[in-house]
């Protein structure tokens, strides 16, 4: 890095880190201001203005206050207090943001749930959060049905679409509530309960507090640079922080307008952004790589996108993303939901999730350490204490969990099913006695503080003696020319150590998917052990909401696919090539005849 970039990467640090720390600080110092307060005084200041826009309807400031209130009187007649939960299933809506806070000014809290659950799982998610109610759509109905067999005690239903509850609804007043109807809140308590993905099992229940809600959606309109003039695009779920806190109340706590998709359409999404006039938008995940690999179209460069932010743009098709579109603010962040790390990539450094410089290292107390992939926990040296990778090397990157009033967003709330909260703390680290979050991801830190992202743990596997990075082989896989879209992991072989790695891919619907053009394109950008030994071909990916990719079934399913229409490849050393793979050689492989 040349000085003048160290300089301009400095100072756009040193804006973006005061501005953020600034607009988060005062938080605490109210600490029964909550962000049911912030939205009603923002309504009260502009009644009339365009608040959140869809298909479904449109409400402006004063309607959507109005709405949220019926809901928490709603909530106060089926004798929701304090502490209490409801469930709500419903897609991407603005009346999806009314339920919930209604619930919040009620003083309950909202378990946001996956509208791709079904039966089992769906169940689970219910079962651990101890619902008294449940509002679901209409339209999700047959999705809570499939989940009744498995639950114990089913919530008191009401179904949101229909005309029985519509009416029951407005027969609530939509006027401020009155003193003896507001419940005094604080920032400690909670507001809603947030599911982890459940990419590797079934989904956890974090803990999101009203302090956590407040910094989420005040932290990111300064991230976001929003101001009131702005439009914001969602496509993304709302039962998830991204799509749900910091990509809508991040917006209307400066006054902006929120334009609410129900489900992401990389077709549709450039005319919609052109057709509301959208100035921002927020993604995730692989959206950006679809919308890359997208036909040009009218709209690729029509748009007013000033800035977008998010995470998971893969620095694999950062500048080719950039450039096409003409978008050139991209604020990456790294954070999780129930975590207390937080970083932001202020100055557009592409494949960079965040970057701590050394005069910000005492603010934001984050390590990264040494990690035996193996055994699949970090390392420790004689005297018991973790390991500081030096920059570089990579770890398990970790936030100290400080239990201190006066730091709140340094705790660790936790899950529904506090079982699951002690896996993701890590104890004894630098000294005896501290604590800090697992983030259960791999990083590394190059000597100026930057983030590079490496993979999820038990993502990576060992193969050959080697560490295999499923994202670095993933990324390499993704930029050849005849790929849509791979999975990547490991499988399990009789009689060979390790895993072997087996890339499930989707090919393109532009070019043409050659093996022979693949292998050597590997050959090319990866060394022997990191290229996968199988090559599995796939009609379609199995995504998650939030644009993950699903790697369980796949893992389970090793070199046997369920879906006899797939086919498997396995690289023979011998020709250098892949080749398919018969009845005869799976017979041979499950022996452990064939080294590979």
């Amino acid at each position: 890095m040349g000085i003048l970039q160290r300089i301009a990467s400095e100072i756009a640090y040193l804006r973006g880190a005061l501005r953020t720390l600034n607009r988060v600080k005062p938080i605490k110092s109210t600490p029964n201001r909550t962000m049911c307060e912030r939205i009603e005084e923002v309504a009260a200041l502009h009644p009339d203005r365009a608040a959140l826009i869809s298909e479904h309807e449109n409400f402006t400031y004063g309607e959507y206050n109005g709405r949220a209130n019926r809901y928490a009187r709603f909530a106060q007649s089926e004798g929701i207090v304090k502490g209490d939960t409801i469930v709500l299933l419903m897609p991407n809506r603005p009346d999806y943001l009314a339920v919930w806070m209604g619930v919040a000014r009620a003083g309950g809290a909202t378990a946001l749930l996956n509208t791709s659950q079904t039966g089992q799982a769906l169940a689970h998610s219910i079962s651990i959060v101890k619902p008294k109610l449940a509002i679901v759509s209409a339209d999700l109905l047959e999705a809570w049905q499939s989940a009744l067999p498995f639950l114990e005690h089913p919530p008191k239903l009401f179904i949101h679409g229909e005309k029985a509850f519509d009416d029951v609804l407005m027969g609530f007043s939509a006027e401020a509530l009155k003193p003896e109807e507001r419940v005094t809140l604080t920032l400690d308590d909670k507001c809603l309960y947030i599911f982890t993905s459940g990419t590797t099992g079934l989904p956890k229940a974090a803990n999101i507090n009203h302090y956590r809600v407040s910094a989420m959606a005040l932290g990111f309109s300064s991230v976001m640079e929003i101001e009131a003039r702005d439009r914001l695009y969602d496509c993304l779920p709302m039962y998830h922080s991204n799509g749900g806190i910091l990509s809508t109340l991040g917006v209307l706590i400066r006054g902006g307008s929120v334009v609410i998709r129900e489900k992401f359409s990389a077709r549709e999404f450039w005319s919609d952004i052109v057709k509301h006039h959208c100035t921002r938008f927020f993604y995730i995940g692989e959206l950006c790589r679809y919308l890359l690999n997208a036909p040009p179209g009218p709209h690729d460069r029509s748009h007013k996108i000033k800035l977008i932010c998010g995470n998971g743009l893969r620095p694999d098709i950062w500048k080719a993303f950039s450039n096409r579109f003409g978008i050139k603010h991209i604020r990456e962040f790294y954070g999780a939901t129930e975590g207390n790390i937080a970083l932001f990539n202020f100055d557009a450094r592409p494949g960079a999730i965040g970057r701590i410089p050394k005069w910000a290292e005492k603010r934001f107390v984050v390590n990264v350490v040494r990690f035996d992939v193996e055994n699949e926990r970090p390392m420790r040296d004689k005297n018991g204490h973790c390991i500081p990778c030096k920059p570089g090397e990579i770890g398990e990157i970790i936030g100290e969990i400080i239990d201190d009033p006066l730091a709140p967003a340094n705790r660790f709330e936790g899950y529904a099913d506090k079982k699951a909260d002690e896996a993701k703390i890590l104890r004894d680290v630098f000294r005896e006695g501290d604590a800090w979050f697992r983030s259960g991801d791999l990083v590394t830190r190059d000597e100026q503080g930057y983030f590079y992202f490496v993979d999820r743990i038990g993502d990576t596997f060992r193969w050959k003696g080697e560490n295999i990075s499923t994202n670095e082989v993933a990324e390499t896989i993704n930029t050849h020319a005849g790929v849509a879209a791979c999975a990547v992991y490991g499988v399990s072989l009789p009689g060979h150590d390790g895993k072997a790695g087996m890339a499930a891919i989707m090919p393109s619907s532009d070019a043409p998917l050659h093996l022979d053009h693949l292998a050597e394109h590997l050959r090319k950008n990866l060394p022997h052990h990191a290229r996968p030994v199988f090559i599995r071909i796939r009609h379609e990916m199995d995504m998650t909401g939030t644009f993950k990719l699903r790697k369980v079934d796949l893992m389970r399913e090793g070199i046997e696919p369920l879906d006899s229409n797939e086919t498997i490849h396995w690289f023979d050393a011998n020709s250098e090539s892949y080749r398919a793979l018969d009845a005869d050689t799976r017979k041979v492989l499950s022996e452990g005849r064939i080294r590979l």
